[in-house]
């Protein structure tokens, strides 16, 4: 095991209601001005938006708002967000909504207390060291944003996807009511649940020896996941499975299934360039990407990729065909992947083969070229699982 350290400041509030806590939380956290950042109508509709501003008003905390947020955030809402943070004097953002919110909510924190221009940070040129505070109320479980130090924004010319990571802009509080998630669509519900596990597989194929504690926890994560999304597919208004994946999702991202162990954000930092350029869900294009991925590699550390299948899908372990067993997990993950509703394939998500070239040369890779904690890959390699997304079956 590799040392550590590990600080996950945030305070969660969790269950029924709790959204109405949200202006006790502000002024807990020192906040005298709000900027309220959400995403569509779905917030305004089901009245979420004004319980919020509700329970801003009884601490008489005043408030500007900024909807307007998309999937796969635009680094053109950023801009705005910051100008009115600086016009109104901003000195707290309440994300309300998904992963999307949170880290526009995030990036706009940062780019509010900076000279410069916020993409710096996102561009690699800086690295967030200063930000307003980001309170949520989280809407969906997928992203885990409401328990992490990470932001993913698009910028919108060239349609390239970026994320950057620091202390200072992880959430002072997140407000989980799994009670909001249940009037999600299949779909949404099925896409968040895929990101939650790709963020644990990433943690999960390391290279790093004697990690058995994070291993178990990385396991437990999945099956849980593997048990309570059916439920919800099946049952939206199942609250009890709806509270499982929440706290999931959290759990899945804030690092404690990580600490100690080199990671690998291949699938991520590939998929981010298909949901960049056609606009996807995250979690579809994971569903795509995650398993070619695995494909791709597996033959690195065939008896991880074993232990995967036996721990994880049930498989029984073939000691004199580790490789069996290994390719039958990845195959349950792919039925599995498709069992709840997700693409496999290009064709699927609505990917074009013919921009794989385009697809490459959008990733960015570092400057010796390789990419990668697992396996280091190469834009050669990277085309290859491309490849092997854009025909993807079971």
């Amino acid at each position: 095991m590799n040392n550590f350290t590990f600080y996950s400041p945030t305070k969660f509030v969790f269950g029924k209601n709790t959204e109405k806590e949200a202006g006790s939380l502000v002024k807990e956290f020192g906040g005298s001005k709000v900027l309220i950042h959400f995403g569509g109508g779905s917030a305004v509709k089901s009245g979420l938006l004004g319980r919020v501003e509700k329970s801003l008003a009884a601490k008489k905390i005043p408030y500007v708002e900024l909807g307007g947020v998309h999937p796969n955030p635009l680094d053109t809402l950023v801009y705005k967000g910051i100008e009115i943070c600086k016009k109104e004097g901003i000195d707290f953002i309440l994300a309300v909504g998904g992963g999307s919110v949170i880290d526009s909510a995030k990036a706009i924190a940062i780019g509010s207390l900076y000279d410069g221009d916020f993409w710096d940070f996102y561009s690699g040129k800086a690295s967030p060291k200063k930000a307003l505070p980001v309170g949520t109320v989280l809407t969906i479980a997928a992203a885990g944003s409401e328990g992490s130090g990470d932001s993913v924004i698009t910028k919108e010319k060239g349609m390239v996807k970026r994320g950057t990571g620091g202390e200072c802009i992880r959430p002072r509080f997140s407000i989980l009511n799994p009670a909001l998630t249940q009037t999600l669509p299949a779909y949404q519900t099925a896409c968040g649940a895929t990101d939650i596990m790709a963020h644990v597989c990433e943690r999960y194929f390391t290279n790093t020896k004697n990690v058995e504690t994070t291993d178990c926890l990385c396991e437990a994560v999945l099956l849980a996941m593997i048990n309570e999304t059916p439920k919800v597919i099946k049952n939206p208004d199942d609250y009890e499975a709806r509270a499982n994946i929440m706290w999931a999702g959290m759990v899945a991202h804030n690092n404690i299934v990580g600490v100690g162990r080199d990671q690998d954000w291949n699938s991520h930092g590939i998929e981010h360039e298909l949901s960049g350029l056609y606009d996807c869900a995250h979690g579809a294009g994971l569903a795509v990407i995650m398993p070619s991925w695995m494909d791709y590699v597996y033959k690195h550390d065939i008896m991880r990729f074993a232990q995967w299948a036996t721990r994880v899908w049930g498989c029984k372990m073939d000691f004199s065909d580790p490789e069996k067993t290994a390719k039958e997990g990845i195959k349950c993950f792919r039925q599995f992947l498709k069992s709840i509703g997700m693409p496999l394939n290009f064709a699927e998500l609505g990917a074009k083969e013919k921009d794989i070239p385009q697809l490459v040369k959008n990733f960015g890779l570092p400057k010796d070229g390789k990419t990668g904690g697992f396996v280091k890959l190469s834009s050669k390699d990277i085309a290859e699982i491309y490849k092997i997304a854009a025909k993807a079956t079971v």
